[in-house]
């Protein structure tokens, strides 16, 4: 084999040129042009297909957390801020355990609170000198255990108060959105209907209805029910308005979404802490005209512990025996202030705005 160079004639094989044949101007701007085109093809090669993705994928892998590990890091923090509102956790914590006692009554009740005992009439509670374990909180002037009647009234205005904010909370909410959104005729029918209704004062109503019905337990929530959905309707129908004219609700008649999906989807779930707070103080004050019609003796008939109809027994012995009124007197005002105070805490809790 001969190490002489070969001559000019000789093929050349790829990648063996010398530098005296990049004399040539064009065969320099070839080879110029070669050497980008394989840059940009090493620079493609490495880059991966979608580099946007590759990118967003890179910054957003370490702040990323697995889906149990958010939902640790989420109870944490759900549980601090449920302590950092004193109004909830104080006004939710006496309403869970009265609640709790209202369930379980039947079991936690020392006696029953029908039995009639003449013989042990207005025993005074256990901090009484004449008070006794067997009847802590005393009975009342059938002989009646009062603990046990207390227990079982919380039961009554518990239900009450539940079941008269659902009811006039339907007719409010559908009355109010309806006013809201569509505006014009259903606007102002809706506004007629309010306005005749805050026309009728609530107690005088309710006192008509019932004596002419007939006073039970549940003639009074039907009653209060149908009487109290005035002021959903006015609250909602401001709140849907608000609503109503923001983007995302534009956004979503924009894309051709029903008037269902709309109100159900967008506007309703930003009006619920609004909702939430009017049903707390109708739940209260339906409890507070359950009481005034019960002492009134068109409420909740006996033998039903409720705490009115138990305030109205004991007017009598309102200077012989206090604790018959003070008891189940105290109870009511706790429930109501629990129940207030649980409202106006939640509202904070699910409002942005009044968090900050």
């Amino acid at each position: 084999m001969s190490l002489t160079p070969s001559s000019s004639n000789d093929p050349v094989r790829p990648g063996t040129q010398s530098a005296q044949s990049l004399d040539s101007p064009a065969l320099a701007a070839a080879a110029l042009s070669g050497t980008h085109a394989v840059t940009g093809a090493a620079e493609a090669g490495t880059r991966p297909p979608d580099g946007g993705a590759a990118a967003r994928g890179t910054h957003a892998a370490p702040g990323a957390a697995a889906p149990g590990s958010q939902a640790r890091g989420t109870r944490p923090l759900l549980a601090r801020r449920i302590w950092q509102n004193k109004a909830l956790f104080t006004g939710g914590g006496i309403l869970l355990l009265i609640l709790l006692i209202a369930l379980l009554a039947p079991w936690i009740s020392p006696h029953d609170p029908y039995v009639q005992n003449l013989a042990n009439r207005t025993i005074p509670p256990v901090w009484s000198e004449r008070g006794s374990w067997v009847h802590p909180l005393g009975t009342d002037q059938l002989g009646r255990d009062y603990l046990s009647r207390i227990f079982y009234g919380a039961r009554i205005s518990l239900l009450i108060g539940a079941s008269v904010a659902l009811i006039s909370g339907i007719i409010g909410t559908v009355m109010g959105m309806a006013a809201g959104y569509f505006g014009g005729r259903v606007d102002m029918v809706v506004s007629f209907l309010v306005t005749t209704r805050l026309s009728m004062p609530v107690i005088l109503v309710a006192l008509a209805t019932v004596a002419i019905v007939g006073g039970s337990l549940w003639v009074v929530i039907l009653v209060l029910g149908l009487l109290k959905w005035d002021r959903f309707a006015v609250v909602m129908r401001s709140a849907t308005q608000q609503v109503r004219s923001l983007e995302y609700v534009a956004a979503a008649q924009a894309a051709g979404a029903s008037t269902w999906r709309i109100v159900r989807g967008e506007v309703l779930p930003n009006v619920v802490p609004h909702l939430i707070v009017i049903a707390t103080l109708e739940a209260a004050s339906a409890i507070l005209l359950e009481a005034s019609l019960s002492f009134l003796g068109l409420g909740v008939q006996p033998p039903l512990p409720s705490w009115g109809l138990m305030i109205s027994e004991a007017k009598a012995y309102m200077f012989f025996s206090f604790w018959l009124i003070s008891i189940p007197g105290t109870a009511l005002a706790l429930l109501i202030f629990a129940i207030n105070l649980a409202g106006d805490g939640l509202h904070q809790f699910l409002t942005p705005q009044e968090r900050t």
